[in-house]
């Protein structure tokens, strides 16, 4: 079995449930922290421990913001590990179900994603001895109590782990800021919590994040956003487009009738996408509205008869992306969690893996103005104006770079809000 080394507080995490522990106390356990701390690994370890000591014939569950999620960020790690320690394991991918055996006991681990609202009811009937919650904060409230709920065999306990967002997320106000008056164990991770991290990772990971972007993932804190979005963004981070720029080409697309419509034109050398060019129109501001043929010229327009790889378009804009379709254009529905595609835009700007260049003038202004709602509504908001070039920035980060940048993204798997 190959080597494992766990930190002292790894160590807390995987133990905490054996009666010699002095943490046996408690009835659930949450690992929050930062981003690469080590938290989803030692949970899952122990989750699985705890089961197959203390239950037979019973049902658990595993559950991530959605199924594929489970699988990538926590059981593909998991699986060789519990093998090598002599686990048997019977995947049943069809019915998202894993059985796991060690000597007599036999359990049965049930895979959930909580995606939105509707989620809950994936759970509703069943009978579970204990559950894991990874990355709970991004998953809805009623999705987590009905986890929660259906957790009744005597001897139950829960496992979450997330990382920080909003001191207003409710995440945060019922659990975090609970875990006393519900008999949780937290215990708060840094990336010096994770011993297979080196200097030079970590310091590569500090170097990526600002703000409250590394407040929640660096620091490990519940920080508020505040102020500008991009407030790293500056002139110094405008380029011109480099000689010889070519494809593979790409254009990014927010449509909008009453709003403005932004579009820009993605070039790539080297292994840098650059938005080369952009068109922007305010109906407002010119007292006129154009139909979607008319857009559909501009966007001709803006790609010049180069061969375009993909239209990357808001998926809300579903005439127009009919109209794109019909015309030939190879449209690429963008993805559109604003969080995420935020967090993840970001990091490839600092990290230089996309570049604005200076005939974008709309989305620079929009760097400048581009900012959180302060308003106390609760949540991570942004201000919905001045907008549109970020937005379509956003999609082709989030769908085209983010896969083809040549670089890792802490926040660009499945992650759903800052």
């Amino acid at each position: 079995m190959r080597p494992l080394k766990f930190s002292k507080k790894q160590r807390r995490v995987l133990t905490w449930w054996r009666p010699s522990s002095p943490d046996s106390g408690y009835d659930a356990i949450l690992c929050e922290g930062a981003v690469r701390s080590g938290k989803t690994l030692c949970t899952g370890l122990s989750f699985f421990c705890w089961a197959m000591t203390c239950f037979s014939q019973k049902s658990f569950a595993l559950c991530g913001k959605s199924v594929p999620a489970v699988r990538r960020n926590l059981w593909q790690e998991l699986r060789p590990i519990l093998r090598e320690m002599g686990f048997q394991i019977r995947e049943r991918l069809s019915q998202n179900r894993i059985d796991v055996s060690l000597g007599r006991r036999r359990n049965t681990f049930y895979l959930f994603g909580g995606l939105d609202e509707r989620s809950a009811a994936l759970v509703q009937g069943i009978t579970l001895a204990g559950a894991l919650l990874d990355e709970a904060a991004l998953m809805p409230r009623s999705f987590v109590e009905q986890v929660c709920a259906r957790c009744s065999v005597e001897g139950s306990r829960l496992w979450f782990s997330c990382n920080p967002e909003s001191p207003a997320h409710w995440f945060y106000q019922e659990w975090v800021q609970k875990a006393q008056e519900k008999n949780v164990l937290r215990l708060s991770f840094t990336m010096r919590d994770n011993p297979g991290l080196s200097r030079e990772t970590i310091r590569r990971y500090e170097a990526m994040f600002q703000g409250a972007f590394y407040r929640r993932f660096i620091l490990g804190e519940w920080a508020q956003a505040e102020g500008l979005i991009y407030d790293f963004f500056g002139p110094e981070l405008v380029r011109e487009a480099p000689e010889g720029l070519g494809g593979p080409w790409y254009i990014s697309c927010d449509y909008g009738t009453v709003n403005p419509t932004s579009m820009g034109l993605w070039g790539r050398k080297d292994g840098i996408w650059y938005r080369a060019a952009e068109f922007y129109y305010d109906s407002r501001r010119e007292r006129r509205q154009k139909t979607d043929g008319e857009y559909a010229q501009d966007l001709a327009a803006l790609a010049g008869g180069r061969n375009i790889q993909g239209v990357v378009v808001d998926p809300s804009a579903a005439s127009f992306l009919e109209l794109l379709r019909r015309q030939g254009w190879p449209v690429v529905r963008a993805k559109n969690d604003v969080l995420s595609g935020i967090r993840t835009t970001a990091e490839l700007l600092r990290a230089g893996k996309i570049v604005i260049c200076s005939p974008c003038r709309d989305a620079i202004r929009e760097f400048g103005l581009y900012c959180w709602d302060t308003s106390g509504t609760g949540g991570d908001r942004v201000v919905k104006s001045n907008d549109h070039a970020m937005d379509d920035i956003r999609y082709f980060a989030a769908t085209v770079a983010a896969k083809n940048g040549g670089s890792f993204f802490a926040g660009s798997v499945e992650r759903a809000s800052i």
